[in-house]
């Protein structure tokens, strides 16, 4: 059985929340943990520079993890810290919104660890994710599906998208792929060279929590 992380990010605080019961632990960063007080969700780790904290504020059943290395991100020094306890797979929250800088250094993030581990970002809008160079998507009949190369991505072959794609190139300075749709239930995406992100657009506008 694969074990999976939840990860809170300090970006956009999520209206749609998962069942944190379907993970094995739950980390944030120090900024993300302002908001899951809010939100009544204790985290099993949490790890960052705690410049605007004191340790000592956070309950004692929370491990704290201190990374105060200024040459990286938050990100990616907690998904360090993730694989380093074993895991292989992680649900993302907070990675977008806010302060754009910090999404793109997200993605660069994500980028440099995505051989390592699989990594699911989800935000009130959409789910996206590095794209295998097969890959299958099954149940978004009629969602709003955009490919976006990193910074490109070759000999691209896409069924089941309302404009397909035989063969063909993308270039983030040329050509991108975005607001495709999916018009059958199964979906695939294949790819020979390159790196490529895939959004799919959850609703056009955030479901608030009540």
């Amino acid at each position: 059985m694969n074990k999976k992380a939840l990860l809170f990010l300090n970006g956009e605080v999520p209206t749609i929340l998962p069942d944190t019961s379907n993970y094995d632990m739950i980390f944030c960063t120090d900024g993300a943990f302002r908001y899951l007080q809010k939100l009544h969700i204790t985290p099993d780790v949490i790890s960052g520079d705690f410049d605007s904290f004191e340790i000592s504020q956070f309950p004692s059943e929370i491990e704290v993890i201190s990374t105060p290395d200024q040459n990286d991100t938050d990100f990616a020094k907690a998904l360090q810290i993730i694989l380093d306890k074993g895991f292989k797979n992680v649900d993302v929250f907070g990675a977008s919104g806010r302060q754009q800088d910090h999404f793109i250094g997200n993605l660069n993030a994500a980028y440099r660890f995505k051989d390592q581990i699989n990594i699911l970002f989800y935000d009130n809008y959409s789910q996206y994710f590095f794209a295998e160079k097969e890959t299958k998507l099954e149940g978004y009949f009629g969602r709003t599906i955009s490919l976006l190369p990193f910074p490109e991505c070759k000999n691209i072959i896409t069924k089941g998208l309302e404009y397909p794609l035989n063969k063909e190139d993308l270039n983030l300075l040329s050509r991108i792929g975005t607001r495709n749709k999916a018009n059958e239930d199964v979906v695939t995406i294949d790819y020979s060279e390159g790196n490529l992100i895939i959004f799919i657009i959850d609703q056009e506008f955030p479901i608030l929590i009540a």
